[in-house]
């Protein structure tokens, strides 16, 4: 039986890549022998290269030097025809990398590039969560999806801890307005001391928000935690979060990936769009948000400057949604 050869262009960012694994299940189902060719950045490259449909995984470096457009042009030759290209990104460059592969059918959402150059264009709707938005994108010229999408899904084995273990996720490389406070994480982490030992996420741009939250546990007098930020790769931060017990977080990337791995999770939420982007299909998982006049500002930095919808949550709220989340036999938040 002859593969079906399917290009998509992933998301630039670890969350919505992972938001996007649904819609790559559901492809890789509706059509029969499927091998895929996976186009994106570092982030989403390194944290999906590992399904095991995925033959070529390419880190898209168009843009590092020289002409993006021929760039573009020389790695759609390299890359050759698919009986299907998709692309997760709005962007015009990745709208013509489908086109110059040429490629017959090429789906991508509507704009006024996509609607020039591919085949399906479909328009859909962003007031939904962004994995129905892919989902529908991918499922366009099917003509049995019957709306059914399956969870997040990581191929990454998850790390075996010998103890309980609560990971604590004080970045959101989107921007400030998006993170809560290092000494009000710390405090909730304090409260589940006894039961978890402790992990601190971050990236290489968080090393001292995180430096801050271990400030913070030794003035509380925990010991039992381990500081990760800025010291793992993606794939030993999804093996490592696929390993927690309980998960706490800001909306960020790495809140996708404890729910792909089914982690109880409080999501604490400011400028964003929640219904969009929160935890999906996570079993044990709960938002803390605040409704705000201003929100969801979508702002990377609180544009008045008070940054009310994160400075109003307490702790003692997160402490309570850990403790509704850990209870929880339904989805909730």
């Amino acid at each position: 039986m002859m593969s079906c050869k399917i290009l998509v262009i992933l998301p630039n960012w670890l969350g919505d890549a992972i938001m996007a694994t649904p819609a790559i299940e559901l492809l890789s189902k509706y059509y029969h022998n499927v091998e895929f060719t996976f186009v994106g950045s570092y982030v989403s490259i390194q944290a999906l290269k590992h399904h095991p449909l995925c033959k070529r995984a390419i880190v898209d470096k168009t843009k590092e030097s020289g002409n993006r457009y021929i760039n573009t042009y020389k790695l759609a030759r390299e890359l050759g025809e698919f009986n299907l290209a998709i692309s997760f990104r709005n962007q015009l460059h990745s709208s013509l990398l489908l086109r110059f592969t040429s490629t017959v059918i090429c789906i991508a959402k509507e704009s006024w590039h996509s609607r020039f150059l591919l085949s399906h264009t479909p328009k859909i709707s962003s007031k939904q969560h962004l994995v129905k938005q892919y989902a529908k994108l991918a499922m366009i010229d099917s003509d049995t999806f019957n709306g059914d999408i399956p969870k997040l899904k990581l191929y990454i084995e998850p790390k075996k801890f010998n103890k309980p273990m609560i990971g604590i996720n004080a970045g959101a490389t989107y921007g400030s307005a998006k993170r809560w406070y290092p000494q009000r994480f710390a405090k909730v982490a304090k409260e589940f001391a006894n039961k978890y030992d402790i992990i601190i996420f971050g990236g290489p741009n968080e090393v001292e928000m995180a430096s801050e939250i271990e400030e913070n546990l030794k003035l509380l007098n925990i010991g039992n935690y381990i500081n990760l930020a800025g010291k793992t790769n993606i794939k030993e931060l999804c093996a490592n979060i696929g390993g927690c017990s309980l998960f706490i977080t800001n909306d960020s990337g790495p809140m996708h990936v404890a729910a792909a791995y089914q982690v109880p999770t409080v999501s604490i939420f400011g400028p964003t769009k929640y219904k969009e982007t929160s935890q999906w299909m996570n079993e044990k998982s709960n938002i803390v948000r605040h409704e705000m006049d201003c929100s969801p500002c979508m702002r990377r930095e609180c544009p008045l400057e008070h940054h009310e919808c994160m400075k109003s949550i307490t702790a003692s709220e997160v402490i309570e949604a850990v403790n509704l989340a850990l209870n929880a036999d339904t989805p909730v938040g």
